[in-house]
This record gives structure tokens, sequence and C-alpha cells, in this order.
């Protein structure tokens, strides 16, 4: 071959692989800017508040999971309701796109909703699980979602194919809720979602999680769920603070080794005479930004 060929054939893979770079490059944005997307679906759809009354005291924690476009739609919510008792959701749709993220935000926006009119855990659930049945969508979502008084100190708790919860009281006893449990939202119609009603003792805790928190290759659930009831335990026993409880459970998320969405949301309950903790007077507690 002549050395001007051999010059021809080296300009024209040069220009190949200029043109196969430049359009990785452009790939490579494009799986940024949705990622970025999902991220800010995600922190706009999270409460920036927490809901403050007299005995109670929240904590929550939530880290993305954002490798590629592995953004998925893990939520957590928390919210005064009309007669003055605290609506609690936690909850993982399934999937880990764009889409996810946005069906989260209906999922959370539905049940608040729902609750305004009827705050029966049960009936929230069916309805919101009728509600995107209509949406016709492809997706569906476990969740938790309880109605807490706490003046009296009674909590109940409804689940739509979601983790237990997990509790602790002050004398040092703990464990994993052994509820009934009724099917994720979004998968058949007309179905019941049985309400189970706890009585929360003065220092006691209950702790709201989803999957990635306690389940993934380095870890089997079962092993995951100890772990939590552990630290809930020594907490609730040693008078710690919720917020360094949920600090130290979604630190032990790191251990079950992917790259899920972990959210957790603890509810503590003090004793009838000790005053609530709030962020300032007349404020509502702010919730940790991821």
């Amino acid at each position: 071959m002549s050395r001007t060929g051999t010059t021809d054939d080296g300009d024209e893979l040069l220009t190949r692989l200029g043109a196969l770079t430049a359009q990785a490059r452009a790939q490579a944005e494009m799986q940024r800017s949705r990622v970025e997307l999902a991220l800010a679906l995600q922190r706009g759809m999270l409460p920036r508040d927490l809901p403050v009354a007299r005995r109670l005291h929240l904590a929550v924690r939530y880290t993305p999971a954002c490798q590629g476009l592995n953004v998925g739609g893990d939520w957590y919510d928390a919210f005064t309701l009309g007669d003055g008792r605290i609506g609690l959701s936690i909850g993982d749709v399934q999937g880990h796109n764009i889409e996810a993220a946005a069906f989260m935000g209906q999922v959370r926006a539905a049940l608040r909703a729902l609750a305004s009119v009827s705050s029966e855990p049960g009936e929230v659930l069916a309805r919101t699980n009728d509600l995107l049945l209509a949406l016709n969508s492809d997706l569906f979502a476990t969740c938790t979602f309880m109605r807490l008084d706490p003046c009296a100190g009674v909590l109940e708790s409804a689940r739509a194919g979601h983790l237990p919860c997990v509790w602790a009281t002050a004398d040092g006893k703990s464990g994993v809720t052994e509820d009934e449990c009724g099917p994720p939202l979004g998968v058949l119609g007309a179905m019941p979602y049985p309400v189970t009603r706890y009585e929360l003792t003065t220092g006691s805790v209950f702790v709201l999680l989803t999957d990635g928190v306690v389940e993934g290759p380095s870890m089997p659930l079962e092993e995951g769920l100890d772990q939590v009831t552990r630290l809930a335990g020594i907490a609730a026993v040693a008078g710690m603070d919720v917020d360094a409880l949920a600090a130290a459970v979604i630190k032990g998320a790191e251990r079950v080794g992917h790259e899920d969405d972990a959210a957790v949301l603890v509810v503590g309950l003090d004793g009838p005479d000790v005053p609530p903790r709030p962020a300032g007077a007349g404020k509502r507690a702010r919730a940790p930004q991821p």
C-alpha cells in the first residue's frame, strides 16, 4: 500500500473514532441529566418539614440510589390530619428510573389527599389502590400507612406489600411487627387492608423503613431486620434521641451491599407530662434534606 493510502486510512480511522467519542460523550451527558432530573424529582417530592405535637418525636433519613440510571422511588411522609392526629407513610415504587420517581410523587400525593377525607389506614390504602389502578400504570408500590394519636399513645397501621416495622420499648423489649399485610398498591382491585392497633408506651420507638435499609447482596432481609431491631432496642433503653437512631439505622444500610434507595422514619413517644421539643416556637421541625 502506498504511503498516501496509509495516511488516508489513518485519517478515516481518526475521524470515526472522533465521531464515536462525541457520541459517547453526548450519551453520557444525557444520562447524567436524566439522573439529576430524577434526583431533583425525589428531593422535591419529599416533605421538607415534620409535624410537631406534644409527646411526639419524629426523625427521618433518606439516601437516594444514583448508580447510572438506577434512581428509585422510595419515600417517607409525615403530616398533621384534620383532627390533630398524625399521618405517617413510607413506601417503595417498583423500578429504578425517572418514571418510578414520578410515580412515587403520585402515590405520596394520593395518600395525603385521601387521608384528608378518611384517615382510617385500611381505607386510605384501599382508596389509593383503586386510584392507582384507574391510572392504568404498569408500576406498583409497596407502602405502610399509619395514623398516630400522640396524646393517647395509639398507633393504627396498615401495610400494602411493604416490610414490617421494627419496635422497641424502654423496658428492653424489641421486635418486628407481625401484623397482617395486604397486596401492593396498583396490582389488584377491591382489596382489603387489615388495620393493626398498637399502644405506645413512654420511651417507645417505631422504625419504618424500606428494603434498601435491610436487604441486599451482602445481607438477607432477616439479618437486616435483626440489625435494626438491636439498634432500636439499645436506643429505647438508653433514651437515645430519635434523630441519632435514624442516623444509626441509615448508616447500617451501607452493609447491605448494593446501591438501592434507603428511607427511614422513626417515631418516638415521651411521657404525657413531657413537653415536645420543636425546632422553634411556632415552627415545624425541619426534615434533613438528602
